[in-house]
């Protein structure tokens, strides 16, 4: 599996119903429809902006689909609708900014982008979420946490990236070894570090990068 690997999006066959009233019928529905969407990308600006208050103001594991709810304006039913439970509202959130990363990791310029020893990616990439971690902590830990990190599209693509720097530094097993590279990057471990033992970012930053240089050293591979 190749980072350069996109999804493809199925698109839709519309028929139309024969007849004058298949016609009547698809006259009458048009005007409908872009109403419907409309009233639903509102709605979902609407959670979404609220979500992100709420994971901001409190711990964003203790926020509940009704907190959402009443300070998005809307009824239960309708948040529903859109998302299954809170940390779906954050992993929405919080995949703006990741797609921004990806991005990056594959057409971005190195060392986070191709081009760059493997052991040199791995540290850019660790500085880079980070840096997301930093600025938006309160979505990670409300998206992120726990087994749930695991399972989010996001994840699966670290894997891939990484998977693919230790691939292309010769780890002959990389397997084992993705997820250990990638466990300090847990929201978790970044919010105890940061705010219990008060370690800057910076701080944190340089011993990613030092220990992704020492995991990837140069010739160390094939």
């Amino acid at each position: 599996m190749s980072e350069e690997e996109q999804r493809g999006r199925g698109a839709a066959s519309v028929h139309r119903v024969g007849g004058l009233l298949g016609d009547l019928q698809a006259a009458d529905e048009q005007p409908v429809a872009p109403r419907r969407r409309a009233d639903a990308e509102r709605n979902r600006a609407q959670i979404l902006a609220a979500a992100e208050r709420l994971f901001a103001e409190q711990d964003p594991r203790s926020v509940t689909m009704g907190e959402i709810a009443k300070a998005a304006g809307v009824g239960r039913a309708t948040l529903y609708r859109s998302f299954p439970d809170p940390s779906s509202v954050a992993v929405a959130l919080l995949d703006e900014h990741e797609r921004r990363l990806q991005g990056q990791l594959i057409y971005g310029p190195p060392p986070l982008g191709p081009g760059a020893p493997a052991g040199e990616r791995l540290a850019a990439f660790y500085l880079a979420m980070l840096d997301l971690l930093e600025r938006h902590l309160p979505l990670a830990l409300g998206a992120e946490t726990g087994p749930a990190r695991f399972r989010t599209g996001a994840y699966g693509f670290w894997r891939v990236h990484v998977r693919t720097l230790l691939v292309d530094h010769g780890i002959e097993d990389p397997d084992p070894l993705i997820d250990i590279a990638l466990s300090p990057l847990s929201p978790e471990l970044f919010q105890f570090q940061r705010h219990e033992l008060g370690l800057s970012a910076e701080r944190i930053g340089r011993s990613l990068a030092a220990f992704a240089r020492q995991l990837l050293q140069s010739g160390g591979g094939r």
